[in-house]
């Protein structure tokens, strides 16, 4: 099968280097967004995709924009069997859809219909899901509409950040792509249509989601808090300052006193952290919604360095009733 992939971050390499491995397939050339600023030094780089496939030897295309004519007849010149796309970052124009033979076909970090969308593993983390997955798709018009090829379940664990669960994704999704092209070209899958019923979205994220709500109870902090690892990250603020945090659930969520508001911090110099965490004796605590609370573990002032939550308690002499949240 002549194939062409089409993708861009690093979640879309574990399936492009299994197909390189794969006797079976030609790559006839990979298609990956323009190279950008990025890092803290806004340095120009090329995505994960590209470095892989110049690394091998395959042609890279690099389209502004991929609905321009001229990129329209490079693919029509790759003539390719089926196109694979990954996290690519641009939407696919109607008319592209009819090139190859067995149509693009999509790896989504989801079991879909539900999480459609640019986000799918940051919300269902910041959502409380025990269990997330994979779809493959023949995609279409919409926006994660298309139908519904193969499926695999995959367990969300309690600890999971948004990179470690997309790694284990993006490697459990190369072997399933493999085998999803291997049935569309033997004609033995049937191609399942989406409930749109039960669809539900996963947007882009935005800074503003990081900004942490301690109305909200511990456990919903603390998953937003997974999720939005490492971008937009959890912040919140004090003094008029601005500070990122990261933070450990409280056993047996301890009651806080009906009159400590939500952010409220408070230093316990008894508390002992619960097996298997880093925390040591002394705790901050943080009062959120629910009577709950959340062990802060560090605190970082936007644009300075990362410390001890206990440290920077003391070094910033917190007073009885300050508050996270406020200016």
């Amino acid at each position: 099968m002549r194939i062409v992939v089409c993708g861009t971050p690093e979640f879309a390499v574990p399936t492009l280097k299994h197909l390189l491995a794969q006797s079976d397939f030609e790559i006839a050339g990979v298609i990956t967004q323009p190279d950008r600023p990025r890092g803290r030094g806004l340095r120009v780089t090329a995505s994960p995709v590209k470095e892989t496939a110049l690394a091998a030897g395959i042609p890279v295309h690099q389209p502004e924009k991929i609905r321009s004519p001229e990129w329209e007849e490079l693919l029509r010149r790759l003539s390719p069997d089926c196109i694979v796309i990954i996290a690519y970052g641009q939407i696919i124009p109607a008319r592209l859809l009819t090139i190859p033979k067995f149509g693009w076909i999509n790896l989504h970090a989801s079991l879909l219909p539900k999480y459609r969308g640019a986000a799918p593993i940051q919300w269902a983390i910041a959502n409380g899901e025990t269990q997330t997955g994979l779809t493959t798709m023949r995609i279409d018009a919409g926006m994660d509409t298309g139908d519904i090829l193969l499926q695999r379940p995959v367990s969300i664990a309690s600890d999971d950040t948004t990179p470690s669960l997309a790694t284990r994704l993006a490697e459990a999704g190369a072997p399933i792509m493999a085998e999803t092209l291997r049935s569309v070209g033997a004609d033995t899958l049937l191609a399942k249509p989406q409930d749109h019923a039960q669809a539900t979205y996963a947007p882009l994220l935005k800074k503003e989601d990081g900004k942490i709500d301690w109305m909200r109870p511990a456990h919903e902090i603390y998953n937003r808090m997974r999720a939005f690892t490492p971008w937009p990250g959890a912040f919140t603020t004090l003094r008029g300052n601005i500070y990122h945090l990261a933070a450990e659930l409280v056993a047996n969520q301890i009651s806080t006193a009906p009159s400590l508001a939500p952010g409220t911090l408070r230093i316990v110099k008894d508390f002992l952290a619960s097996p298997g965490t880093s925390g040591k004796l002394g705790a901050l605590l943080v009062s959120c919604g629910g009577a709950t609370e959340l062990r802060v573990a560090s605190v970082k002032r936007e644009g300075g360095k990362s410390s001890d939550a206990l440290e920077f308690a003391y070094g910033a002499q917190l007073t009885e009733g300050e508050r996270f949240g406020e200016c």
